[in-house]
């Protein structure tokens, strides 16, 4: 680990304890001046709560039900998404059939689908994993439309030229070209799938994070309220990393700034002239026909 790297983990680790300082400070002298700390349970209340779910079997038994939810949900999206993001992309006539449909249902709340999933499915298991996958279609859908749309068309024809068929050129220039567009669809859909699959417990689940907060809330049990929320930002924390990862994985190929690699650019003198990168020509060997 470099030094730069290390400081960086370092700073973020202190804005989380600055954080959980101020918490502890205000909930514990009950301070009110407009917010009322005083109602909040302080972070040694909420401490202890957790320690005790912790040891009790239906902390595990709703964190399991939850996980399977979203990963149920959340890769049913991705499939169905990315393909009718493609399909919708690259042909008129299933844009013409579909895209009005999916135009009208798309503002709609994924929550507000509760009732129909209610109706529509036999179980409320299958309920709340259809508002998960509903919830993150349309982010995927759209993020993948407007990545296969900017495609570069020399690429394409490339393909072509070489012999290239449509499968062909879905699988080596389509999809990886799309790849960023589709995983940064991936990154927010995952967000919005943990939002809608707590919002469902809530209101219909049978155990879960979501329903488990919600009862701690109807029996006025404040630390397990706040057991439950720490619980569902943790587990919103790591699947979205773990979506950004395998993106980070599958799209190696392309060039990281700085930032990303955590390296800075070298220095350039002022007045220099900006380095000539291998395989590109500067004006003078261009003119006596040389390659650098």
């Amino acid at each position: 680990m470099t030094r730069h790297t290390a400081t960086r983990y370092a700073l973020r680790a202190a804005s989380l304890a600055v954080a959980l300082g101020l918490w502890q400070l205000l909930t514990s002298l009950d301070v009110n001046l407009w917010l009322r700390f005083s109602q909040f349970p302080t972070v040694t209340d909420v401490a202890h709560a957790f320690v005790d779910r912790l040891s009790g079997a239906d902390y595990w038994t709703d964190l399991t039900d939850s996980l399977t939810r979203i990963v149920t949900g959340f890769v049913l999206a991705a499939v169905l998404g990315v393909a009718t993001g493609v399909l919708v992309a690259r042909s008129r006539l299933a844009e013409d059939l579909l895209g009005p449909v999916l135009e009208v249902i798309r503002p709609i709340p994924a929550i507000a689908l509760v009732p129909v999933a209610i109706l529509l499915f036999p179980s409320n298991e299958q309920g709340i994993v259809f508002i998960t996958c509903t919830a993150a279609y349309f982010p995927v859908l759209v993020s993948t439309r407007h990545a296969v749309r900017a495609l570069t068309p020399v690429w394409e024809e490339a393909v072509r030229t070489m012999g290239g068929g449509r499968w062909r050129i879905l699988g080596s220039v389509v999809l990886p070209g799309a790849l960023p567009g589709i995983f940064g669809g991936l990154s927010v859909g995952i967000g919005v799938s943990w939002i809608c699959v707590i919002s469902a417990e809530m209101i219909s689940g049978q155990y879960g994070v979501g329903y488990r907060t919600w009862q701690d809330y109807t029996i006025v049990n404040y630390p397990g309220v706040f057991v439950g929320m720490v619980t569902i930002g943790v587990l919103g924390w790591l699947t979205s990393t773990a979506v950004e990862l395998l993106g980070r994985r599958l799209t190696h190929w392309l060039p990281r700034t700085s930032y990303d690699s955590g390296v800075r650019p070298p220095r350039r003198e002022r007045g220099a002239s900006a380095p000539v990168p291998t395989g590109s020509r500067s004006k003078e060997d261009v003119s006596h026909g040389q390659l650098v």
